[in-house]
């Protein structure tokens, strides 16, 4: 990559940073509070350094291919891995050991499959449960009214710990508040962490992408996952 490129990651994150920290404090909250996860689909080892050595604070990646291959090129190191695409039951076993946080898990199938896994390798694996706030069809994710009974099956699993709740909410129709999922999540989220399940700790909330994540913070996000914002427009 140029040194323009790399200049260009830098001020991204720097102006991703700032908006965090206006949309964090106008919502009462610290800045710090928020984690900044740039999303690293399709962006090569190199540019993934460049956005490390930027001061963002967590990687994220949607492919257990693409992570794999970057995994061996040392493209994460000194920074956190977070899991945040669909996971295939099948793939889980190659992310064991390799992320500290597997956001999108979609259901108590995959939950299982992870457990099964991390007891493999002698280890407890975060994770989130990804919630299909919008009830989409075509989305992968826990229906909202099943969410209290599959969280209440997963605590009792030994090898994976939940940390708390992702979701990717449907775009606004129009005339809709653009806030409206999010504020749903947040109510999910306050709702579970007073049940106060044991092995449970709901410290996570993961919402919020390029286009919204000012909206998502102030509905109480933890966790932004950038993409465009960092690296500009992917080319698919």
């Amino acid at each position: 990559m140029t040194e323009e490129e790399r200049r260009q990651i830098e001020q991204k994150v720097a102006q991703a940073r700032e908006r965090i920290a206006e949309a964090a404090i106008a919502a009462g909250r610290r800045p710090e509070d928020i984690t900044l996860v740039a999303a690293t689909k399709m962006n090569d080892a190199e540019r993934v350094r460049a956005a490390i050595a930027a001061g963002v604070d967590v990687c994220g990646e949607n492919r257990v291919q693409e992570l794999l291959e970057k995994y061996e090129q040392h493209a994460y190191d000194g920074c956190p891995l977070h899991f945040i695409g669909t996971l295939q039951t099948n793939k889980v076993k190659y992310l064991i050991g390799k992320v500290s946080l597997i956001e999108s898990v979609s259901s108590l199938k995959l939950a299982r499959v992870i457990d099964k896994e991390a007891a493999k390798a002698g280890i407890c694996q975060d994770i989130l449960l990804e919630v299909n706030i919008g009830r989409e069809e075509s989305k992968l994710g826990i229906d909202p009214d099943e969410l209290f009974s599959i969280t209440e099956q997963i605590a009792e699993l030994e090898h994976v710990r939940v940390r708390g709740l992702m979701a990717i909410p449907p775009k606004p129709q129009p005339n809709q508040e653009k806030t409206l999922y999010f504020d749903r999540m947040s109510k999910l989220f306050i709702d579970i962490s007073a049940k106060k399940y044991d092995n449970i700790t709901m410290d996570c909330l993961s919402m919020g992408m390029s286009a919204d994540y000012t909206e998502a913070i102030s509905c109480g996000s933890t966790i932004v996952r950038l993409g465009t914002a960092i690296f500009g427009a992917r080319h698919y």
